[in-house]
């Protein structure tokens, strides 16, 4: 299921391409590893910000052998995308079961994010 509120009618191309990788490796992710029966994908804008996230009712994380967390490099991938353009993203077991995908993306180019320099 996809849900989305707020934000402009078109996006930074950055900013647009980020949030359609992150949710193609999530969804992915979902096919692949958490046997879920339902994926949902939420995108929230404000102007200034897009929230995605996407959520499984799958079997949770794949955990390393030292249980430290999801392994593999779509994780990963999913962050640097996200950092790229100076948002964040988070990964892990979601409340009450599967998994959650959560990425913050700023709509200002990251030049435009910078402080002034005096």
């Amino acid at each position: 299921t996809v849900h989305r509120t707020g934000g402009p009618g078109r996006l930074p191309v950055e900013a647009d391409l980020a949030a359609y990788r992150i949710v193609q490796e999530s969804l992915t992710n979902v096919a692949r590893h958490a046997r879920a029966t339902r994926a949902d994908i939420r995108l929230d804008g404000d102007g200034h910000r897009l929230t995605v996230s996407v959520t499984d009712d799958g079997r949770g994380p794949v955990t390393d052998p030292a249980g430290t967390g999801p392994t593999g490099s779509g994780v990963t991938g999913m962050r640097e995308r996200a950092r790229a353009l100076g948002g964040d993203l988070t990964a892990g077991p979601a409340p009450g079961g599967g998994f959650a995908v959560h990425a913050t993306l700023p709509l200002a180019p990251l030049a435009a994010q910078e402080e002034p320099r005096r």
